[in-house]
Order: C-alpha cells, then structure tokens, then sequence
C-alpha cells in the first residue's frame, strides 16, 4: 500500500469561502448559524440556519447558472481552490487516471424544490429546461471533471450525513492501492429551500431557536434540542506521497485510515458498536494505538440519540484514555452540511495536525452527565502536539466511517 497525503483543501462554508477563514473563525468561536430573513416562506417554524454568503453570479457566467444549481456552485468552488492550493499540474496521461469522488444527500434540492413550486403550486405545465441536470446528485461531480477536465473514475456516494467521507474514504484506497496518483474528493450540500427544510422540520431533529439564534446549537449539552442545518462544501486533493514530495507539494497532512461500518439495527437511531468499529478500522488501517489520537473531530449533530451514542462508542474504542482525548463538534459554529459535513470535518481534523489549534465545542455551558468526554468546551486550545486526529461521521441509514489522518511530517 502506498502513502497518501493531502496537497489542497478547499472550503465554501457559512464561516468563510476558504480554509484559512474558515479556520480562524473556528478557532475563535464564531457561529455561523443565524435565523432566516423575515420575508423567507412563513409557514416554516424552524427558522435557524448556517448559510454561506456565496454568490454564484460572482464565481460563473449567466450561461453557467443556467445549469448550476448552488450544490454545483458550491462543489467547483472548492473544488478550484483545493487544486489551486495544490498548484496540481496535469499531464494527458495523469488526466485520464485522475477521477473525482464527491458526497451529497441531496442533491441539487433546490432544483428539484423550484420544479415542484412550478408543477404542484403554480399549476404550470412547464419545469425549467435543465432542471434534470440540475438535479441530478451526480451533477456536482461530474463537472468538476468537466471544469478541470479529470477523466479518471467520478463517482457519487450518497450515504446520507456520512458521504463526503466516504468520497474521501473511497478516494484514498484507489490511491493507496495504487490505481491512481490523485483524486479530488470532498461533499458538497445546498438543502436551505422551503420543501427541504419542511422535510427536516417533520423529522423532529432541528434544534429549537435559542434566544441567541447563533447558539442554538448545543452538542453534548444537556439543554440541547437538535442540529441546525447548514450549506456549503468541502474537497480536498489527495496525492501519492512519492509523487507529491517529488514535485515540491504543499503537504498538509497524511490520510492514514479509513473506516467503514453500518450499524444495521435502526434506520435513524444509531448504535454504539457501529460507530465503534468503524472508528478501530481506521486505526487498523492507520496502525495507530487509541492512544497515538490527539484530537477526535466528533459527528456531534446535537441531537439526544446520537452525543450519548457517540459519547459511548468513544468510551468503547479508547478506554480508559477516552476521557484525557480532546473532542469538539464543530457543528455548533457552521451546522450540519449533511453529505458535505465529513469532509468540511476532515478538514478541520487535518489543519488542527497542521497547525497544533484545536477548535471548541461552543454553546456547552450545561453538561450532559451521559457526555462526560473533555469536549473543548472552554474556548480553542492551541500549541497542542496533534500527532494524529480522527473525524467521525455517522448517517441516517446507519452507514458510518471514521478518518484518521496524521501529521506531516511524521
């Protein structure tokens, strides 16, 4: 098996439009979540939200639009910045091998939500003409191949909140294995439209507005009530490391391990030994003792199933080390990105290696007895020596996986 490091990284997000912003603002503690305007559709309840302040009319022509919806625009953007970041330079030959593996839940949501007003509220016989292409969960991928012209393997993964790391997970074995030298993996998500929110709204998952709607996500708190849903994406560029060291890359990080489960007993509720074996599989894979992990990047929605479940299978995986483990859920500050979350995750996990900063588990204030791990709830740390970190991701439909990256380097 061959070594694998990250040489890009890309981020659209409500905490900034790349990775150093988004970071920082991280670091500081700053909420991206933020209740809807006034005039979005009143029949919503829930109206707390992490938005990205993108403008696609800034990023790409009127004709592009027409074919984009904000799930594409959000892909290309981080995808662009991650092989700018990279300074990834192509050959035909390297072309052809270079594939792209991206996650998504959704889709292109708000496509499929503007057709829906058009046919069933405004009774119109006509949808918009691209609306297929817009929709379809492939679109993202598939032109990101087309912008940077990649004609390896592009695959889609839809796992629900645990596909973007997959698509990194997966793209890191076609690496390792040898298959390719690089792929560009990472999520991207654009659910903050009226028939996705309703949707959520009816599951009784998203977190009641505090009265301070920034911290109206709580992971791990005893007072907390749901996840907050968010936008945007995350995508890396992974790179043989001969092959990287070879042509003087930026290297951020090693991707040592990946994880892969499913839980298999519930359709929504997750369960501790799931989560557990995807979590020691990844330090299988990375050879890595639990106690080698200086910081675990956790699912951590906010909801009342899945911190204890989570919290538990912790426990279970790293013993009795578990409690002197640094763990944050960064989901407090830029919310849920569904299928985009474990990569903008991944991130973290990677530039808290990179840099020795840790980020906090904000709006903590109430401990849960249930979540009793050292959960960052005091503000960010930093000068911290990150030899190796863990991102957790853990879906609906039970499908978990757990990343391992390590500091480069080593």
């Amino acid at each position: 098996m061959k070594r694998v490091v990250v040489t890009g990284l890309g981020v659209v997000s409500s905490l900034g439009q790349d990775p150093q912003t988004f970071f920082a603002a991280l670091l500081e503690g700053r909420s991206g979540i933020a209740r809807l305007p006034a005039d979005f559709n009143p029949r919503l309840r829930t109206r707390t939200v992490a938005a990205a302040a993108f403008d696609g009319a800034e990023h790409f022509s009127r004709v592009q639009m027409r074919m984009l919806d904000r799930v594409s625009q959000f892909a290309l953007a981080a995808a662009g910045q991650a092989i700018r970041d990279a300074a990834l330079e192509l050959t035909d030959a390297e072309r052809d091998d270079t594939g792209v593996f991206l996650g998504t839940g959704m889709g292109g949501a708000q496509a499929t939500d503007d057709g829906y007003q058009l046919v069933y509220e405004q009774q119109s016989d006509r949808v918009k003409p691209m609306t297929v292409l817009l929709a379809m969960n492939n679109a993202a991928a598939s032109w990101i191949g087309v912008e940077h012209r990649l004609c390896g393997p592009n695959l889609t993964y839809t796992t629900a909140c645990s596909s973007s790391a997959v698509a990194i997970g997966e793209a890191f074995r076609r690496v390792a294995r040898g298959e390719t030298a690089v792929m560009v993996a990472g999520g991207s998500e654009a659910p903050l439209n009226f028939g996705t929110l309703m949707a959520w709204e009816a599951m009784r998952t998203l977190a009641t507005e505090d009265a301070d709607p920034a911290a109206s996500c709580k992971p791990f708190a005893l007072d907390r009530t749901g996840l907050v849903l968010g936008e945007g994406a995350a995508v890396v560029v992974l790179e043989e490391w001969e092959r990287a060291r070879a042509r003087g890359a930026p290297i951020y990080a090693e991707i040592a391990g990946y994880g892969l489960t499913t839980d298999s007993q519930h359709i929504t509720h997750p369960g501790v030994a799931g989560q557990a074996r995807a979590m020691q599989r990844a330090l299988a894979e990375a050879r890595l003792p639990p106690q080698a992990i200086a910081y675990v990047n956790a699912h951590g929605t906010a909801t009342i199933a899945n911190d204890a479940v989570e919290t538990a299978a912790i426990k279970a995986v790293f013993g009795e080390c578990a409690s002197s483990i640094p763990v944050s859920s960064t989901k407090a500050m830029h919310g849920h990105l569904l299928g985009a979350a474990g990569a903008l995750e991944f991130v973290v996990a990677v530039l808290a290696t990179r840099t020795g900063c840790l980020p906090p588990t904000i709006n903590l204030r109430i401990p849960d007895p249930a979540c009793d791990l050292d959960y960052i709830a005091e503000g960010a740390r930093r000068d911290i020596d990150v030899g190796a970190a863990m991102s957790n991701s853990f879906a609906f439909g039970g499908t978990n996986a757990s990343l391992v990256c390590r500091r480069y380097p080593e």
